[in-house]
């Protein structure tokens, strides 16, 4: 099996499970009692843990090796969805939420960042770059094929389970928990790494991961660039909150009825992730066609928009539509975004970079729970809606910085520079 073959394969396990609970996991916990402002305080934990966490885990999956935290990561999930199915209080759910943080923080690197380093380590390739691109833009549309396979599966699971609405929605977290186990096994047997530079064990690797955090702080801190992808985060975690979070709760509303809503979520889901990995298998075609910075501005102002307009729709039908437009832009923009920052990082800090993009992404995510809850409950969940949507397109002008070096050096070759790719 090819690199790319066994890179994508790994992608849909990771990924599967995902598509299991995004139907129902701000559902369940309504059903068992929680308000949405409690629920947006409970989500909000899961992004203050990757806050916490997300840097000394990316050092430390460059210090140690992309395969062992990977393997870490899913036996956390495991743990997460086993807690999130026995949880019955807000306590409980945010048990459930730290321990998903924590799988989080683990798991935003050591996989793109164990295929981006065997690509750039295999000399046979001349452009790796191009490489890693089709790639990345391949996991997109992997990675929305899987979330929508899962989705379909748990909406039917819901559907045709015949028992009550509270363990027909706690059943995707069971299942969502066996297929993190086969994602272990697999990983287990799919991943190789040379880890030869990576003396020692996991205490010298603990001992390492300091360093590892501080040159990655130092390239950031000397690269505009590289700052500038990072803020992107910052905007793009608070605007997601809106659409992911919030969609099945407005739905609820226009649809004044939770046992359809969960019916429902799951083939819109689906369908929403099936037009996403479409948008992300055009990613070749847009890159070939504008430069990756003006796709980049392009879809993140498009998405915004499309946020907006999910909170301004008056009836279900128009919500998901919008909802779908929402995604068509999400999963390529995610391709392109991650391109621009792997060609900002080498292998020695590719996962601390990774790392330092999610710990903006995540912290603001929680930032957004909290207060797009707290909108939801003063005003209303379509307003707090068009508030993400409009967050998630301010990050449009970072992608046009530029570092003085760059900038100074394309003026004399007459060159657009990075900003420009």
């Amino acid at each position: 099996m090819t690199l790319r073959n066994r890179f994508w394969l790994l992608t849909a396990l990771r990924w599967l499970p995902t598509g299991f609970i995004v139907p129902v996991v701000a559902l369940l916990p309504l059903e068992r009692g929680l308000s949405i402002a409690e629920y947006g305080r409970v989500a909000a934990v899961q992004g203050i843990v990757v806050l916490l966490l997300e840097l000394p885990t990316g050092g430390f999956t460059d210090a140690l090796g992309r395969k062992p935290v990977f393997l870490a990561s899913a036996v956390v999930a495991v743990a997460s969805y086993v807690t999130s199915s026995l949880a019955h209080s807000v306590l409980a759910f945010a048990l459930a939420y730290g321990l998903a943080g924590t799988f989080r923080a683990l798991d935003s690197g050591p996989l793109n960042s164990w295929f981006v380093d065997a690509v750039h380590d295999d000399e046979t390739i001349d452009e790796p770059a191009a490489v890693v691109a089709r790639g990345l833009s391949g996991y997109a549309s992997v990675l929305g094929i899987s979330i929508a396979t899962g989705a379909v599966l748990s909406g039917a699971v819901i559907a045709w389970l015949p028992v009550d609405r509270e363990a027909a929605l706690t059943a995707p977290f069971v299942i969502a928990a066996a297929l993190g186990c086969v994602q272990i096994v697999a990983a287990a047997l799919l991943m190789h790494e040379d880890r030869s530079d990576r003396r020692g064990g996991v205490l010298d690797s603990v001992r390492a991961t300091p360093t590892t955090i501080l040159a990655g702080l130092r390239l950031m801190w000397g690269s505009r660039v590289l700052r500038a992808l990072v803020a992107v985060e910052l905007f793009w975690g608070f605007g997601i909150v809106a659409f992911e979070s919030f969609m099945p709760i407005r739905l609820s509303e226009l649809f004044d009825d939770r046992d359809l809503t969960a019916s429902v979520m799951g083939p819109v889901t689906a369908a929403a992730w099936g037009v996403s990995a479409l948008g992300a298998a055009a990613v070749p075609f847009l890159v070939r066609r504008w430069t990756m910075t003006q796709v980049s501005v392009a879809l993140r102002i498009l998405q915004g928009a499309t946020v907006v307009a999910m909170g301004l729709a008056g009836g279900p039908a128009a919500l998901i539509v919008g909802f779908f437009a929402t995604y068509a832009v999400h999963s390529a923009a995610g391709a392109i975004y991650e391109t621009l920052l792997h060609e900002q990082v080498s292998n020695r800090n590719r996962a601390t970079a990774l790392s330092l993009a999610s710990m903006a992404f995540q912290s603001s995510a929680a930032v957004g729970a909290i207060t797009l809850g707290a909108i939801a409950s003063g005003f209303s969940t379509g307003t707090s809606m068009m508030v993400g949507g409009v967050v998630l397109a301010l990050a449009a002008p970072l992608f046009l910085v530029r570092d003085p070096v760059s900038a100074a050096a394309a003026g004399r070759r007459g060159d657009p520079g990075f900003a420009d790719r």
